[in-house]
């Protein structure tokens, strides 16, 4: 996974606030509304549902972009510096964001990382799938904690309380909208835990990378993958697409999926094998700008994940 180097970061920071000197110290509530930052879809998300009409959300991450090799511009770290509530994942993917809140510079008034609301999972190498894991390596976390609908209720009564931190006088809607969203995602893991009971299997097959560890533990899945959620990797070996392949015959898959942004090239291997149908399974990592100027949401992302997961355990 790319990192940044502190040498270069250091400069960058070195550079914003240069660039920072002279504005506004309550620029970034200056229309009367919170001003929330989030680096990735989830985040931003669940910050919006929340917030409602209290607040400005902005995501970093472009849409229709690869959320792992995100790198910060400087005007990225001038908008983190100047708002209200800064909301990122944690993990290996985020080490710039403690670059930026360990400097001297001007800091966002509240900071959430999502990894920190809830309990996490050492990221696995599950049979038959390709890592780059390097013996002597330090132990890595499963960043995706935003794939259990569950997990989500938690995030957001976090995001929640913050918000009632920041603007209390708001206090009465912003624990309103909150309400109301837990009971949508309620309403959503039941829905996913009901297709789960129902279903004719308990395990699913992914030719692509698997970022829904969380997702699998909270609705007692077992899955196949070609790499971890958060691998580098895109070109499995031949023994890792046997492996799949063979499973998939072995088990009676009717279904492999593939997750967004990607060529599904291992997931159309493995079907033109088997005779799977291959559907995709959304992690909600980011979206498409179509997708995204639409206001597509969390929720309906994930119940168009709770169709196809039906159609691959029937």
């Amino acid at each position: 996974m790319k990192k940044i180097t502190a040498l270069i970061l250091t400069a960058v920071l070195a550079l914003t606030a240069l660039c920072a000197c002279g504005k506004d110290e309550n620029e970034s509530t200056s229309d009367g509304k919170l001003n929330i930052i989030a680096t990735i879809f989830p985040s931003y998300d669940f910050a919006r549902q929340v917030g409602g009409d209290n607040a400005d959300v902005t995501m970093l991450l472009k849409p229709g972009t690869e959320s792992h090799s995100y790198d910060p511009s400087p005007q990225d770290i001038i908008r983190i510096q100047n708002c209200d509530l800064f909301i990122y994942t944690g993990g290996e993917s985020d080490e710039w964001v403690n670059e930026i809140l360990s400097s001297g510079s001007k800091q966002p008034k509240k900071v959430i990382a999502l990894m920190d609301c809830v309990d996490t999972v050492r990221e696995e190498t599950v049979e038959g799938m390709q890592s780059d894991e390097k013996e002597g390596e330090t132990i890595e976390y499963d960043e995706h904690v935003w794939t259990s609908p569950v997990n989500a209720i938690t995030i957001s009564k976090k995001i929640t309380e913050a918000l009632i931190e920041l603007d209390p006088k708001n206090e009465k809607q912003y624990k309103e909208n909150e309400n109301k969203y837990s009971m949508e995602l309620s309403a959503l893991s039941d829905s996913f835990a009901k297709t789960v009971e129902e279903g004719k299997r308990k395990v699913i097959v992914f030719g692509d990378r698997f970022p829904f560890r969380y997702f699998a533990d909270e609705y007692g899945l077992s899955y196949y993958a070609a790499f971890p959620g958060c691998s580098s990797e895109t070109e499995p070996s031949a023994a890792t697409i046997s492996f799949l392949i063979d499973k998939v015959k072995e088990k009676n898959i009717p279904v492999v999926f593939t997750i967004e942004f990607s060529d599904g090239k291992v997931a159309d291997t493995i079907c033109s094998e088997t005779g799977a149908k291959k559907l995709s399974f959304h992690s909600c990592h980011n979206v498409t700008k179509e997708m995204f100027d639409s206001g597509i949401t969390y929720v309906q992302l994930m119940r168009e994940n709770l169709k196809n997961l039906k159609e691959a355990l029937d």
